[in-house]
Protein backbone atom coordinates (compact mmCIF):
# COMPACT_ATOMS: atom_id res chain seq x y z
CA UNK A 1 0.00 0.00 0.00
CA UNK A 2 2.69 2.48 0.89
CA UNK A 3 4.43 1.39 -2.56
CA UNK A 4 1.45 2.46 -4.06
CA UNK A 5 0.96 5.57 -1.98
CA UNK A 6 4.46 6.93 -2.93
CA UNK A 7 4.01 5.35 -6.93
CA UNK A 8 1.07 7.70 -7.21
CA UNK A 9 2.75 10.89 -5.01
CA UNK A 10 5.53 10.35 -7.58
CA UNK A 11 3.63 10.87 -11.01
CA UNK A 12 1.67 13.34 -10.13
CA UNK A 13 4.68 15.18 -9.63
CA UNK A 14 5.58 15.18 -5.95
CA UNK A 15 9.28 15.27 -5.04
CA UNK A 16 10.05 15.64 -1.09
CA UNK A 17 13.25 17.22 -2.08
CA UNK A 18 11.25 19.72 -3.93
CA UNK A 19 9.21 20.63 -1.31
CA UNK A 20 11.78 21.13 1.18
CA UNK A 21 13.44 23.58 -1.34
CA UNK A 22 10.42 25.44 -1.14
CA UNK A 23 9.70 25.63 2.23
CA UNK A 24 13.28 26.88 2.67
CA UNK A 25 13.24 29.72 -0.16
CA UNK A 26 9.90 31.09 1.18
CA UNK A 27 11.48 33.48 3.89
CA UNK A 28 13.53 34.80 0.81
CA UNK A 29 10.87 34.95 -1.64
CA UNK A 30 9.17 37.43 0.93
CA UNK A 31 11.76 39.55 1.56
CA UNK A 32 12.37 40.14 -2.66
CA UNK A 33 8.57 40.41 -2.83
CA UNK A 34 9.01 43.28 -0.22
CA UNK A 35 11.84 44.82 -1.30
CA UNK A 36 10.48 44.85 -5.03
CA UNK A 37 7.24 46.83 -4.17
CA UNK A 38 9.42 49.42 -1.95
CA UNK A 39 11.50 50.21 -5.34
CA UNK A 40 8.16 50.37 -7.49
CA UNK A 41 7.94 54.21 -6.79
CA UNK A 42 6.29 56.21 -10.01
CA UNK A 43 7.20 53.09 -11.87
CA UNK A 44 3.64 50.83 -9.50
CA UNK A 45 1.16 53.17 -12.04
CA UNK A 46 2.58 50.91 -15.19
CA UNK A 47 1.82 47.72 -14.11
CA UNK A 48 -1.09 46.48 -11.98
CA UNK A 49 -0.69 43.82 -9.42
CA UNK A 50 -1.27 40.79 -11.01
CA UNK A 51 -1.78 37.09 -9.29
CA UNK A 52 1.52 36.27 -7.41
CA UNK A 53 2.67 32.55 -8.90
CA UNK A 54 5.42 32.06 -6.37
CA UNK A 55 8.75 30.31 -8.20
CA UNK A 56 10.77 29.10 -5.24
CA UNK A 57 13.19 26.87 -6.41
CA UNK A 58 15.06 28.09 -9.19
CA UNK A 59 17.83 30.09 -7.91
CA UNK A 60 21.27 29.17 -8.03
CA UNK A 61 20.13 26.36 -10.73
CA UNK A 62 21.98 26.38 -14.13
CA UNK A 63 20.20 28.27 -16.69
CA UNK A 64 18.45 24.52 -17.86
CA UNK A 65 18.68 20.73 -17.81
CA UNK A 66 21.70 18.24 -19.53
CA UNK A 67 20.07 15.27 -19.81
CA UNK A 68 19.79 12.09 -21.74
CA UNK A 69 16.76 13.32 -23.67
CA UNK A 70 18.53 16.55 -24.93
CA UNK A 71 21.37 14.69 -25.63
CA UNK A 72 20.49 12.25 -28.03
CA UNK A 73 17.68 14.11 -29.87
CA UNK A 74 20.63 17.08 -30.69
CA UNK A 75 22.67 14.20 -31.78
CA UNK A 76 19.98 12.44 -33.90
CA UNK A 77 18.88 15.67 -35.39
CA UNK A 78 22.57 16.38 -36.51
CA UNK A 79 22.94 12.94 -38.00
CA UNK A 80 19.69 13.55 -39.61
CA UNK A 81 20.69 16.56 -41.06
CA UNK A 82 24.13 16.03 -42.44
CA UNK A 83 22.84 13.01 -43.87
CA UNK A 84 19.80 14.77 -45.93
CA UNK A 85 16.82 12.08 -46.75
CA UNK A 86 14.75 13.03 -49.19
CA UNK A 87 11.88 12.29 -46.77
CA UNK A 88 12.13 11.35 -43.02
CA UNK A 89 9.72 9.44 -40.71
CA UNK A 90 9.71 9.06 -37.14
CA UNK A 91 8.02 6.53 -34.82
CA UNK A 92 7.04 7.77 -31.73
CA UNK A 93 10.11 10.10 -30.31
CA UNK A 94 9.21 13.24 -28.27
CA UNK A 95 7.53 15.75 -29.95
CA UNK A 96 8.64 18.69 -27.60
CA UNK A 97 12.03 17.71 -28.20
CA UNK A 98 13.58 15.59 -31.26
CA UNK A 99 10.58 15.55 -33.78
CA UNK A 100 10.29 19.42 -33.35
CA UNK A 101 14.47 20.12 -33.40
CA UNK A 102 14.06 18.27 -37.02
CA UNK A 103 11.23 19.94 -38.39
CA UNK A 104 13.20 23.29 -37.26
CA UNK A 105 14.88 22.40 -40.89
CA UNK A 106 12.67 20.10 -42.73
CA UNK A 107 9.49 17.86 -42.77
CA UNK A 108 9.12 15.17 -41.03
CA UNK A 109 6.54 12.49 -41.21
CA UNK A 110 5.56 11.22 -37.49
CA UNK A 111 3.74 7.74 -36.57
CA UNK A 112 2.40 7.72 -33.25
CA UNK A 113 -0.50 5.63 -30.99
CA UNK A 114 -1.31 8.48 -29.18
CA UNK A 115 -2.95 11.59 -31.14
CA UNK A 116 -1.58 14.51 -32.30
CA UNK A 117 -1.05 17.08 -29.71
CA UNK A 118 -2.07 19.81 -32.80
CA UNK A 119 -1.16 21.07 -35.75
CA UNK A 120 2.71 21.77 -36.02
CA UNK A 121 5.04 23.82 -39.08
CA UNK A 122 6.36 21.18 -40.48
CA UNK A 123 5.07 17.92 -39.01
CA UNK A 124 2.60 15.91 -40.83
CA UNK A 125 0.84 13.16 -38.38
CA UNK A 126 0.19 9.84 -38.36
CA UNK A 127 -1.55 7.86 -35.66
CA UNK A 128 -1.15 4.44 -35.85
CA UNK A 129 -0.11 1.29 -33.46
CA UNK A 130 3.18 0.29 -34.87
CA UNK A 131 2.55 -3.27 -33.35
CA UNK A 132 -1.08 -3.47 -34.85
CA UNK A 133 -1.96 -2.97 -38.44
CA UNK A 134 -0.29 -0.30 -40.82
CA UNK A 135 -0.69 0.63 -44.00
CA UNK A 136 0.97 -2.04 -46.25
CA UNK A 137 2.51 0.64 -48.60
CA UNK A 138 4.88 1.53 -45.91
CA UNK A 139 6.55 -1.74 -46.03
CA UNK A 140 10.20 -1.34 -47.79
CA UNK A 141 9.49 2.33 -48.32
CA UNK A 142 10.82 4.52 -46.31
CA UNK A 143 14.72 6.02 -46.72
CA UNK A 144 14.99 7.68 -43.61
CA UNK A 145 13.16 6.42 -40.19
CA UNK A 146 13.87 7.25 -36.33
CA UNK A 147 12.71 6.02 -32.98
CA UNK A 148 14.12 7.69 -30.41
CA UNK A 149 13.59 6.29 -26.30
CA UNK A 150 10.30 4.63 -28.01
CA UNK A 151 10.90 0.34 -28.69
CA UNK A 152 11.31 -0.22 -24.77
CA UNK A 153 7.65 0.68 -24.01
CA UNK A 154 6.31 -1.66 -26.16
CA UNK A 155 4.09 -4.06 -25.28
CA UNK A 156 3.88 -2.74 -21.55
CA UNK A 157 0.12 -0.98 -21.81
CA UNK A 158 1.97 2.71 -20.98
CA UNK A 159 0.65 4.30 -24.25
CA UNK A 160 -2.45 2.76 -24.30
CA UNK A 161 -0.83 -0.31 -26.40
CA UNK A 162 -1.73 -3.77 -25.78
CA UNK A 163 0.29 -5.22 -23.04
CA UNK A 164 2.60 -8.17 -24.69
CA UNK A 165 6.20 -9.23 -23.37
CA UNK A 166 7.34 -9.48 -26.88
CA UNK A 167 6.34 -6.29 -27.73
CA UNK A 168 9.50 -4.87 -28.39
CA UNK A 169 10.43 -8.04 -30.64
CA UNK A 170 7.51 -7.08 -32.72
CA UNK A 171 7.45 -3.62 -32.96
CA UNK A 172 11.55 -3.90 -34.17
CA UNK A 173 10.62 -6.65 -36.65
CA UNK A 174 7.79 -3.81 -37.89
CA UNK A 175 10.18 -0.65 -37.98
CA UNK A 176 13.39 -3.08 -39.41
CA UNK A 177 10.56 -3.84 -42.49
CA UNK A 178 9.72 -0.32 -43.05
CA UNK A 179 13.04 0.77 -43.84
CA UNK A 180 13.62 0.98 -47.72
CA UNK A 181 17.13 -1.13 -49.04
CA UNK A 182 19.65 1.17 -48.38
CA UNK A 183 18.14 3.65 -46.08
CA UNK A 184 18.53 4.18 -42.63
CA UNK A 185 17.39 3.63 -39.16
CA UNK A 186 18.10 5.55 -36.06
CA UNK A 187 17.49 4.14 -33.07
CA UNK A 188 17.78 4.74 -29.24
CA UNK A 189 17.05 3.16 -25.87
CA UNK A 190 18.84 2.28 -22.52
CA UNK A 191 21.35 0.31 -22.06
CA UNK A 192 22.53 -1.56 -18.47
CA UNK A 193 21.58 -4.52 -16.85
CA UNK A 194 18.84 -6.15 -19.05
CA UNK A 195 15.87 -5.77 -16.74
CA UNK A 196 11.93 -4.72 -16.98
CA UNK A 197 10.89 -1.50 -14.58
CA UNK A 198 7.31 -2.20 -15.19
CA UNK A 199 5.56 -0.66 -16.72
CA UNK A 200 7.84 2.81 -17.16
CA UNK A 201 10.29 0.55 -19.55
CA UNK A 202 12.83 -1.67 -20.46
CA UNK A 203 15.87 -1.80 -20.10
CA UNK A 204 18.20 -4.04 -22.66
CA UNK A 205 21.83 -5.30 -22.43
CA UNK A 206 24.17 -3.28 -25.41
CA UNK A 207 24.75 -6.60 -26.72
CA UNK A 208 20.63 -7.00 -27.39
CA UNK A 209 20.85 -3.83 -29.14
CA UNK A 210 23.72 -4.36 -31.11
CA UNK A 211 22.14 -8.19 -32.08
CA UNK A 212 19.24 -6.41 -33.40
CA UNK A 213 20.89 -5.10 -36.69
CA UNK A 214 23.10 -8.56 -38.08
CA UNK A 215 22.68 -9.62 -41.50
CA UNK A 216 21.11 -6.84 -44.00
CA UNK A 217 22.12 -4.00 -41.74
CA UNK A 218 25.21 -2.34 -41.27
CA UNK A 219 26.00 -0.05 -37.87
CA UNK A 220 27.63 3.39 -39.39
CA UNK A 221 27.25 5.00 -36.14
CA UNK A 222 27.18 4.61 -32.13
CA UNK A 223 27.03 7.12 -29.51
CA UNK A 224 26.70 5.84 -25.74
CA UNK A 225 25.34 8.52 -23.40
CA UNK A 226 26.28 7.64 -19.77
CA UNK A 227 24.52 7.49 -16.56
CA UNK A 228 26.31 10.77 -15.68
CA UNK A 229 24.26 12.33 -19.11
CA UNK A 230 28.28 12.89 -21.08
CA UNK A 231 28.41 11.43 -24.49
CA UNK A 232 30.58 9.37 -25.84
CA UNK A 233 31.05 9.44 -28.97
CA UNK A 234 31.76 6.10 -31.46
CA UNK A 235 32.98 3.96 -28.69
CA UNK A 236 34.48 0.52 -29.12
CA UNK A 237 32.59 -1.80 -29.59
CA UNK A 238 35.10 -4.76 -27.93
CA UNK A 239 33.57 -7.90 -26.18
CA UNK A 240 34.54 -6.49 -23.08
CA UNK A 241 33.18 -3.21 -23.38
CA UNK A 242 29.93 -4.78 -24.55
CA UNK A 243 29.53 -7.38 -21.92
CA UNK A 244 29.88 -4.42 -19.50
CA UNK A 245 27.44 -2.27 -21.00
CA UNK A 246 29.85 0.66 -21.33
CA UNK A 247 29.50 1.58 -18.16
CA UNK A 248 26.05 2.06 -18.07
CA UNK A 249 22.99 0.93 -15.46
CA UNK A 250 20.72 3.21 -17.00
CA UNK A 251 22.46 4.61 -19.96
CA UNK A 252 21.21 5.07 -23.45
CA UNK A 253 22.16 3.58 -26.79
CA UNK A 254 22.05 5.51 -30.19
CA UNK A 255 22.77 4.29 -33.57
CA UNK A 256 22.52 4.42 -36.96
CA UNK A 257 22.24 1.56 -39.35
CA UNK A 258 21.83 1.17 -42.73
CA UNK A 259 19.77 -1.33 -44.48
CA UNK A 260 22.00 -2.74 -47.37
CA UNK A 261 20.99 -2.53 -50.84
CA UNK A 262 20.26 -5.93 -51.45
CA UNK A 263 18.30 -6.42 -48.46
CA UNK A 264 15.80 -9.73 -48.08
CA UNK A 265 12.52 -7.62 -48.30
CA UNK A 266 10.60 -10.89 -48.56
Amino acid sequence: MFSAFRSILRESGFRKSRLLSAIRAWPGYVADRRKFREALGDAADDFSWGNELAILTEKGETSGGLSAYLLQDLTVARWIREDAPTKHFDVGSRIDGFVCNVAAFREIEVIDIRPAPGEIPGVVFHRCDIMGKCPPEWENSMPSLSCLHTVEHFGLGRYGDPIDPRGHEKGLDRLKAMVAPGGRFYLSTPIGKQRIEFNAHRIFAAATVLGWFGEDWEIERFTVIRDDATIWAEPIRDEFSVAENFGCETGVAILAARKTANADTR
